[in-house]
């Protein structure tokens, strides 16, 4: 069998999974019809198990389906739900500086505060393309002044919320420059500032390439030192999060191909090539969620679990690897996430994938939504390769 009829046959795969069971799933499932905004607390077949909105999650829900119908089919169900959250978010998820809070009780009442500068980055993305898909000038608004607060944030992110002692271990997560690189294409369109946006751009990639990635090791670190960008010998500097490092990674592969940087492309991907072997667990299969760069026991005790957005994550920057430098190590690595995937996540019973797998890829957690797992990497993850699958099926 060819690889057109290969890539083919996976494009349906995936874009039957996207339509036909998990954008079902959240459309019957999350949405709160009595106060607004999305229940993502979900058990296996999709009972709400506890009310209270998660803002990440509900920022990404809006961004799910106000994408969707921006860039795959004008869905009138789709508006709809993403209307749904959009409003709410707009209505009860912010302080009225443009800081958004962390989570919410069912009816919007603030439970915990604005200290995760996240929180900010889902909503900017969520209005951005809820303005695309509504045409609305008041979202749009909302998103370029969340975009303004998030860069006037970038250096103190948790500000009065952080818990660390001014001045004795001063870190930089890898967090907020990966997010920022993926923003910044988000809210490209609503931003008139362009020496901004090649100024934000410009600044992320550097963060990424020259900081916290190590050369040495082949892998991005999740923290580093505030003061100079060096290595800091503590469990917090030690820690590496391949997931993390596959998905920036094909962030980076985006940025290439708007920048037009060929060679940005190619180191993205001889990057991702390596973060994916040091992160594969060689005895199980499947990828770790957390380890040391030194090699030592991690302080998260969750470090060996197999979890649903890292494989997703890693499948994505692969699959796009493939597509843009025909690295075949990339389809490779691809074809056994895959096998991986479908063997593990894909709940044969029930709508949607299991998040939370334990180290010999059993079940761990059967629930479908909680805290943490919404309606975000499985179906970005299904769209993202389904697309470029098709894309190469009909090259």
């Amino acid at each position: 069998m060819d690889k057109k009829t290969d890539f083919s046959a996976m494009a349906a795969r995936y874009r039957a999974e996207l339509l036909d069971n998990v954008l079902p799933f959240w459309l019957e499932k999350s949405q709160d019809r009595e106060y607004g905004g999305y229940f993502t607390c979900l058990g296996r077949d999709g009972s709400v198990f506890d009310t209270d909105k998660f803002v990440w999650l509900q920022g990404r829900e809006v961004w799910m389906f106000s994408m969707l119908y921006n860039k795959f089919r004008k869905d009138a169900a789709w508006l709809d739900c993403a209307r749904h959250g959009a409003e709410f978010l707009r209505d009860h998820g912010w302080t009225g500086d443009y800081d958004f809070y962390f989570s919410l009780t069912r009816e919007g009442k603030p439970i915990i505060q604005p200290y995760n500068i996240f929180s900010n980055t889902f909503a900017c993305m969520a209005f951005a393309q809820y303005a695309e898909a509504s045409g609305s000038d008041e979202f749009a608004f909302l998103a370029r002044k969340t975009f303004d607060r998030i860069l006037a944030r970038r250096d103190n992110p948790k500000g009065q919320w952080a818990k660390g002692v001014p001045g004795t271990r001063p870190l930089k997560d890898f967090a907020l420059p990966m997010i920022i690189c993926n923003m910044a294409l988000e809210v490209e369109k609503i931003v008139d500032d362009k020496a901004l946006m090649d100024r934000t751009i410009a600044d992320c990639l550097h963060e990424v390439l020259d900081v916290f990635y190590q050369p040495d090791l082949g892998v991005m670190v999740e923290n580093v030192s505030a003061v100079d960008g060096s290595l800091v010998d503590c469990f917090e500097g030690r820690r590496v999060n391949p997931g993390h490092d596959l998905e920036a990674l094909w962030f980076l592969m985006n940025l290439g191909v708007r920048l037009g940087d060929r060679a940005l492309v190619r180191k993205s991907v001889d990057i991702a090539l390596r973060v994916i072997d040091y992160g594969w667990d060689k005895e199980y299969g499947g990828i770790f969620y957390f380890m040391d760069r030194k090699g030592f026991p991690t302080q998260e005790l969750e470090w060996d679990q197999k979890l649903w957005w890292v494989h997703l994550e890693s499948a994505i920057a692969m699959i796009k690897g493939y597509q843009l430098t025909g690295e075949e190590k990339c389809l490779e690595w691809f074809l056994k996430l895959d096998d991986y995937m479908w063997t593990h996540f894909k709940d044969r019973e029930y709508p949607e994938w299991f998040g939370y797998l334990n180290r010999r890829g059993e079940v761990l957690l059967p629930l479908k939504g909680g805290k943490w797992k919404g309606c975000f990497h499985v179906p970005r993850g299904l769209y993202q390769i389904g697309t470029i699958l098709t894309s190469l099926s009909e090259a």
